[in-house]
């Protein structure tokens, strides 16, 4: 099959059918787009969506049209994303991986426009390799007090040993990514997650909360930590948003926060000269500062 050239120089032999369908109206950003986006990412993006095991959110007509979550093959499912059994479940339906970009651009072809991956790859599957905080604001939180908490759980990730990444959720809030090595287990990493948001909570009750209350959201910053139980997923490091906007999830330079970003700052449109070839990776080191965490 002939390979389908991107602007950024990558090629795929998937073929888009219907490149023009728009998947963000207000923003008229189609399938096509979407692809090429991808491509100018790929190569920050790909270390976090390779050989892991996915759950993606589609949205075959678009953010306006139906959605669902989806961690197991469909009819008529691309080639390029593989299926992959569970050793800790094999009697469960299969799960899906990529391993390269052609995975890539099936995935846009099947209108996968968030793809949420597991926080480990297969070569590792009950040891993880990174522990996620995922801050999630009430309507009426300032941004600043976000940033601030993102600030505080990376000062309780130092004093663990380890070194934390920052992202904005392209939704409403930051996540703050430690890179570990992959040999504390699911429920290691889990206590040490839920152990940090406990903590913020009871040191400050007034902002911080741990536990998923919508009664109590208004404000307060929930610290989501259940993004590190075995299964649970995040949204990736440069996924976009299946909302308005066509918001991505966007590594950041700590220095950054305190500038006039947002959480939904990055989107399909603005990314492209953020991710050239020119423009430092704030995240090209993250699995090089991994460290174990202390259990």
């Amino acid at each position: 099959m002939a390979k389908t050239p991107t602007h950024d120089g990558i090629e795929t032999s998937v073929e888009l059918t219907h490149p023009e369908r728009v998947y963000w109206p207000d923003d008229n950003i189609t399938k096509h787009d979407l692809l090429e986006y991808h491509a100018v990412a790929w190569e920050r993006m790909s270390p976090f969506v390779i050989n892991r095991p996915l759950a993606l959110l589609r949205c075959p007509d678009g953010i306006d049209g139906p959605r669902f979550f989806q961690k197991h093959a469909w009819k008529g499912i691309n080639h390029h994303i593989t299926e992959i059994a569970d050793p800790g479940d094999k009697d469960a339906a299969k799960l899906l991986k990529i391993e390269n970009f052609d995975g890539l651009a099936a995935l846009v072809q099947s209108a996968a426009l968030e793809i949420h991956p597991w926080g480990t790859t297969i070569d590792h599957w009950e040891k993880p390799d990174m522990i996620i905080m995922d801050l999630d604001p009430g309507e009426d939180i300032a941004w600043s007090k976000v940033v601030t908490a993102a600030k505080e759980i990376r000062e309780r990730f130092a004093a663990l040993g380890l070194t934390s990444f920052v992202k904005t959720s392209g939704g409403k809030g930051l996540h703050v990514v430690a890179s570990v090595k992959p040999q504390a287990t699911w429920t290691d990493i889990k206590d040490a997650a839920e152990t940090i948001a406990h903590a913020m909570s009871a040191d400050s009750p007034q902002t911080y909360l741990s536990v998923a209350s919508k009664a109590k959201r208004a404000g307060h910053i929930f610290i989501d930590y259940l993004r590190n139980g075995r299964g649970n997923t995040a949204v990736a490091p440069y996924s976009t948003r299946a909302r308005k906007g066509a918001a991505v999830s966007m590594p950041v330079n700590w220095e950054e926060l305190d500038d006039t970003i947002g959480p939904a700052s990055f989107t399909v449109k603005n990314a492209a000269s953020r991710l050239g070839h020119s423009s430092a990776d704030p995240w090209a080191d993250f699995f090089k500062a991994a460290s174990p965490l202390k259990v």
